[in-house]
This record gives structure tokens, C-alpha cells and sequence, in this order.
């Protein structure tokens, strides 16, 4: 466990220049530790940072000065089997995860809610974050509440802000449970587990087990919510020492259920209904029914959660619906990074075959072969971009696919191609790393791609 007064005065090393990095510097620095930022790759940006004094910036690799640290941050990226964490280990260097280390500056007397799983987690974290918040304003305003993690800012950048009596509700992605050994959220969701990130963690077993740690420190009066319909979060779920509530949506569920969702409204076991938030695609009542269960465990009003539902609006990047023109819809959906995300986005559709499909980007180690029977039933064009399309192509032999290569030509095919009642939905079951800085970045170029071809098409109609 990172211990603050453990490492006063002492040096600390920080492995990644990235966001979490950046924040656990400054952090470590404002108590009085000087730092070492050390990154393996050639960061030309990395000029552009500014640090206060007490932080040193290597970029390039590591250098024998890393070594001379009393202990190391990791960011969450690289990978546990790293040349460089093997050698620490031989060294018996202690390195800890960001996580950790902020959440041990946290003032006393802080409950945290963590969220994680394959998809919905940052759905699932914003909307339990503005159930606290609305509930909080209706309680005086007296505490405050933190969302952030994997959602946006690191936990590094926030806690210095934080004080007795307030919330945090982390979004927790599997690298950051993997490098996490201590961390206990009072409370936790486990929303589903599907193959993702298999090639970082070396297998499905090991993303399982990753997943599992959310609860690993739980106590018996902490809190897991589950997904009682999902095979390895009822497995892994018999294991926690907390008090287990589960969700589902579909009668056939694994656990007794503390609320189902009846076609029409969140039906929890305590009596209290509910309507779900105005969100496409059944996988949202999956996320709203979890935030409700926390919230309501941690004492919130059933009208507040309603109220909170009913104000709550469909994220960017999540099967976001942002233009129409001459019948044709428009949908990003750029966050769905693995198979089960693209298979959720195209089951929020009706089986009409009028899906103009944009697949591609980094592989993640899984298999497309899965896909197939959805494209059969919702797509009438497979348009594929950036490193996977080989794989792609191989893996779904006898369906018809045109190669693009990039976005922008995807973009040119559909809409020249698409015609009134078509989709034309990017959802690539990919990561964005091979053209792009993120999903969110990858996201905003397509808008603006399909924007700019509708701009251009009515200025010619004038």
C-alpha cells in the first residue's frame, strides 16, 4: 500500500508522460517529492508541458537516473511484462499505479463509487455522477463530487481539491484494476465482461482477473453491484466479501436480482419503479439500473435518481445520433473500441439490412467472426479502415466488404452510396491508435467529415 509519509522527501520516478502521468507528478511534487518523468518514446509535445520546479522530463527511454528513484508510478498503458518493470522487480523497486497513489492523499471520510467493465463504464460513471450531484444540490450543496479516472481528468488532478464528506466516482479500466493491488471503493460496479484488451493482458483469463479487483479489498459492509445475466460477473462476483446486488434485464439471470427492467420500467425489489434515462439501445437500461442501485445503497432519494434520469442526455460518442439529411442518419459511435461495443450499437437498430457499417483501426487481439450474424441481420455494407482491415477480411470470408483504408473515403462511400431509411454508423470494434490521437478524436473528424459533405451538398443545391 502507498504509504504518503512512507516517501516524503524522497525521489519518485513516474514511467509514461501521458495525462495520469503528468497529473501524479505534479501531485507527488506539491508534497514535497521531486520527480523524474521518465518516457520510452520520442515525445516532440513534450516541450510544450510545463512543470513546477522539482520535476525532471526524460523522453526517448530510461535512463540509469530512473533507477536511482526510491519507488516508481506506472501509467496504466505499459504493458505489466515491460522490459523495464521486469527490471525493477530484480531490483526490488516498489511501483504502484496512479490510482493508488492519489487515492491515498484523499482527505478522510471521502466515499468513492467505481465502475467498471467492458462497456457502459463512462455512461454508467457520468450518470451516477450527476445522480450524487443532483442529490448533493438538494442536500444544501455541503459536499462535493468528483468524476473522473478513465473518464477524464486522472484522480491525481482532482484530489488536492477534495474535502471530508465528499463523493468520487472513478471510471476504473482493466490496466488500472491490473496495476492496482490495495484499492478499495466502498463502492463497486461490475457491468459486464466481454473479450477486450487481449492483447495487453495475454488472454481472457487474465482480463477476467484484472476486472475482479474492483471488489478484491471490499469489506462486508461495502457494496457490488453486478450483472446478473453475465457469466463471468456472476462467477467472479461469488467471490466478494461485500454485499452482492444484481441487475438484469432479461428473465434469464444467474443471481437474485435486487432490480429488473419490465419493458418499461426499473422495478427494484424495495418496491421503488422507476423510469430509465432517454437513451437508445438496452444496454443503457443495463447502465442506468446500476448507477440507480449504488445511488439508492448510498442513501440517495428514488425521486432524485428519477429527477436525475430524466435530465440526463446521450453522451458524445456513444451511439451518437448527430445528423440527418435526405433520410439518412448519421451515427458516431467512435467509443465502441472491441466487438461487444459494436454488437450493442448494432442491436439498437431494427434487423432492416440498412446499416452502412465503418469497421476497422488497431486490432485488439479478438475475433470478427462474431460479427458475422449481426451483419447479416442489420447491414447492407461493410466499409473497412486503418491496420485490421487484412485481419477483417479473413476472418469473414464470403461477406461482402469494401476496403477504404481511410476514414474519409469510408465517408465518401456511404454517402454517396446511402439512400432514404439508411444508417450510416461508424462503430469501429477498434482502437483508434493507428490514425488517430483517440476515440474522441477519431469521432470529431467523422462529424466533421459527414458535416462538411452536407455543408458542401446544400451550398451546391442554392
Amino acid at each position: 500500500m502507498f504509504k504518503p509519509n512512507q516517501w516524503a522527501g524522497k525521489k519518485a520516478g513516474v514511467l509514461g508522460l501521458g495525462k495520469s502521468g503528468r497529473a501524479v507528478a505534479t501531485l507527488l511534487c506539491a508534497h514535497g517529492m521531486p520527480v523524474l518523468i521518465s518516457e520510452e518514446s520520442t515525445l516532440p509535445q513534450a516541450q510544450q508541458y510545463t512543470f513546477p520546479g522539482g520535476i525532471e522530463v526524460e523522453t526517448g527511454g530510461h535512463s540509469a537516473a530512473l533507477f536511482d528513484c526510491a519507488f516508481w508510478v506506472k501509467s496504466p498503458g505499459i504493458s505489466p511484462h515491460a522490459p523495464i518493470l521486469l527490471e525493477a522487480k530484480k531490483r526490488h523497486i516498489p511501483v504502484y499505479s496512479e490510482l493508488e497513489v492519489a487515492l491515498a492523499f484523499m482527505p478522510r471520510n471521502v466515499r468513492v463509487f467505481a465502475v467498471t467493465g467492458t462497456n457502459g463504464k463512462t455512461t454508467t460513471t457520468a450518470l451516477l455522477g450527476e445522480i450524487l450531484k443532483e442529490d448533493a444540490r438538494l442536500q444544501g450543496g455541503k459536499r462535493n463530487v468528483w468524476v473522473c479516472g478513465n473518464i477524464g481528468n486522472p484522480i491525481s488532478l482532482c484530489v488536492h481539491q477534495m474535502q471530508p464528506g465528499d463523493d468520487v466516482v472513478v471510471e476504473v479500466s482493466s490496466y488500472q484494476l491490473e496495476d492496482s493491488t490495495y484499492f478499495r471503493p466502498q463502492y463497486a460496479c461490475l457491468l459486464n465482461i466481454t473479450p477486450d484488451h487481449l492483447e495487453h493482458h495475454g488472454g481472457m483469463r487474465n482480463y477476467i482477473k484484472a476486472k475482479g479487483k474492483i471488489f478484491k479489498n471490499q469489506r462486508e459492509n461495502d457494496v457490488l453491484v453486478v450483472n446478473g445475466a453475465d457469466v463471468s460477473c456472476v462467477e467472479l462476483a461469488e467471490k466478494a466479501k461485500s454485499r452482492v446486488l444484481a441487475f438484469a434485464t432479461y428473465p434469464k439471470h444467474l443471481l437474485q436480482t435486487a432490480v429488473f427492467f419490465d419493458g418499461d420500467e426499473l422495478v427494484f425489489s424495495d418496491g421503488h419503479q422507476l423510469r430509465p434515462p432517454h437513451l437508445k439501445g438496452i444496454h443503457n437500461v443495463e447502465n442506468s439500473m446500476s448507477a440507480a442501485l449504488m445511488a439508492l445503497q448510498a442513501g440517495v432519494p428514488a425521486d432524485t435518481v428519477q429527477k436525475a434520469f430524466d435530465n440526463f442526455k446521450a453522451m458524445e460518442h456513444r451511439i451518437e445520433q448527430f445528423a440527418y439529411h435526405h433520410g439518412v442518419i448519421y451515427v458516431n459511435d467512435s467509443k465502441a473500441t472491441n466487438l461487444d461495443s459494436t454488437i450493442t450499437a448494432l442491436k439498437s437498430f431494427d434487423k432492416c439490412q440498412n446499416i452502412w457499417l465503418i469497421l476497422g483501426g488497431r486490432d485488439k487481439g479478438a475475433s470478427y467472426e462474431v460479427l458475422r450474424p449481426y451483419l447479416t441481420d442489420y447491414c447492407k455494407c461493410v466499409l473497412t479502415i486503418g491496420e485490421a482491415m487484412d485481419k477483417i477480411e479473413r476472418e469473414l470470408p464470403g461477406y461482402p466488404v469494401t476496403r477504404c483504408y481511410t476514414l474519409d473515403k469510408a465517408v465518401e462511400v456511404a454517402m454517396s452510396g446511402a439512400k432514404r431509411g439508411d444508417v450510416v454508423l461508424l462503430s469501429p470494434a477498434c482502437a483508434s491508435f493507428d490514425q488517430f490521437k483517440s476515440y474522441e478524436d477519431r469521432g470529431k473528424v467523422f462529424k466533421r467529415l459527414v458535416d462538411a459533405r452536407i455543408f458542401k451538398d446544400r451550398i451546391k443545391k442554392k
